[in-house]
C-alpha cells in the first residue's frame, strides 16, 4: 500500500532553508508548506525574509501571507490548517514539504501536539498589558515554568499568549500539549553551520533586507496600523521602530539587529537539538541539493521495503 508522508525542512534563521526547500518541491512536484510564525501575515514581507515575487512564482509557496497583521494567529489555527492541507495532499497521493524555523509550528504537525485551542481574549490581555513585561514574565516562570523556559523574556507576543491560556483554561499551556503523533512516515531534514558562519551570514542577510525598504517597510506598517502592533515589536521590527523614533542611533541599528538575530538562532537550535529525529546536514556544503536528494531517496526506499511508500513524482533538478 502507498502511503504518503511528509519531508520537513528545519533550522535556524539564514541557513537557506527557503531555496532549498524550493529546488526539493520543484523536483518532487510536491506542495510547499510554510512553518513560519511570521510569514503567515501579509505586509511583513522583507523583514520576515518571505521568498521573493520570483521565488514564489517558481512555484506556490502556501501558508503564507495570508493573514491579517490585526488578528493574533495562534499555534492551533496553524496546526489545523497545516493538517487539513497535508490531508489533502495524501488524497492525491502527495508528500508534501514543510519549511520554517517556528519549531512549535513544525513540532505541532510532526509530534501532532494537542494545542490548547483559546481563541484570543481582548479584555482579558487588555489587563495583563497594564503590567509591566517583566512582571508578565515572572508570572509565566511562576505559573508556567516549562513554557518559560521556551520563551525569551522580551518576547511580548508569546509570553501574553500563554498567560491567556492559562487564565482561560486554568492548566498551563505545556501540561495541554500531549501529543498525538501522525501515522504518516516524516522524514526532517535540518540546516545548520558553526555559530560563527551563521553570523556572517545574518549580518549578509540583514544588510540586503535593509537595503532592500525594510526601514521603509517598517514606516509604512506603522502609519497603517499604528506602532503599537504586536507584530512590530517582533526581531527587526522593533528595533527599527526604535531607530524611527530616535531611540536608536543609525549606526548601531544594523549591529543590533544582527545580535539579537544570532541570539534568536541560538534559541532557535536549543529548540530544535531537542526535537528528536532531525538529520543534520550543513547549510553551506556546496553539493547541498544533491545530499538531501540523496536522503529523500534513501528514506523513500526505506519506506517502499516497509511497505509505506512516501509518494512523489520526482523531476529533473531545477535551479531557480
Amino acid at each position: 500500500m502507498v502511503t504518503p508522508g511528509l519531508i520537513v525542512i528545519a533550522g535556524p534563521t539564514a541557513t537557506g532553508k527557503s531555496r532549498q526547500a524550493l529546488l526539493l518541491a520543484r523536483r518532487l512536484g510536491s506542495p510547499l508548506l510554510n512553518a513560519d510564525s511570521r510569514q503567515v501575515y501579509r505586509e511583513f514581507d522583507i523583514g520576515t525574509a518571505k521568498p521573493t515575487p520570483a521565488e514564489r512564482a517558481l512555484w506556490p509557496h502556501e501558508l503564507m501571507d495570508f493573514v491579517d497583521p490585526r488578528h493574533t494567529y495562534t499555534v492551533a489555527e496553524f496546526q489545523q490548517a497545516a493538517q487539513s492541507r497535508i490531508a489533502e495532499a495524501h488524497r492525491q497521493g502527495q508528500t508534501p514539504i514543510l519549511v520554517g524555523g517556528t519549531g512549535l509550528y513544525i513540532q505541532s504537525i510532526t509530534a501532532g501536539l494537542g494545542i490548547p485551542a483559546v481563541p484570543p481574549q481582548p479584555e482579558l490581555r487588555a489587563q495583563l498589558e497594564t503590567w509591566p513585561p517583566e512582571i508578565r514574565y515572572a508570572w509565566l516562570q511562576q505559573l508556567d515554568p516549562v513554557a518559560a523556559e521556551h520563551i525569551h523574556p522580551h518576547d511580548t507576543v508569546r509570553t501574553l499568549r500563554a498567560l491567556e491560556i492559562i487564565y482561560t483554561t486554568g492548566k498551563p499551556a505545556s501540561r495541554l500539549r500531549q501529543a498525538h503523533p501522525p501515522s504518516y512516515p516524516i522524514l526532517i531534514l535540518g540546516l545548520r553551520c558553526p555559530m560563527p558562519r551563521l553570523e556572517q551570514r545574518i549580518a549578509r542577510r540583514t544588510a540586503e533586507m535593509l537595503a532592500a525598504g525594510w526601514i521603509e517597510e517598517v514606516k509604512t506598517l506603522r502609519e497603517r496600523y499604528g506602532p503599537d502592533l504586536p507584530l512590530l515589536q517582533t526581531l527587526g521590527y522593533a528595533e527599527i521602530g526604535a531607530y524611527l523614533e530616535g531611540r536608536i542611533p543609525e549606526a548601531e541599528l544594523q549591529p543590533l539587529i544582527v545580535r539579537r538575530t544570532r541570539q534568536f538562532a541560538k534559541r532557535q537550535m536549543t529548540w530544535f537539538r531537542a526535537m528528536p529525529g532531525i538529520q543534520w546536514l550543513d547549510c553551506e556544503a556546496e553539493d547541498l541539493p544533491e545530499q538531501i536528494w540523496k536522503r529523500v531517496t534513501a528514506w523513500m526506499a526505506a519506506q517502499t521495503s516497509a511497505g509505506t511508500t512516501p509518494a512523489v513524482a520526482a523531476r529533473p533538478p531545477a535551479d531557480p
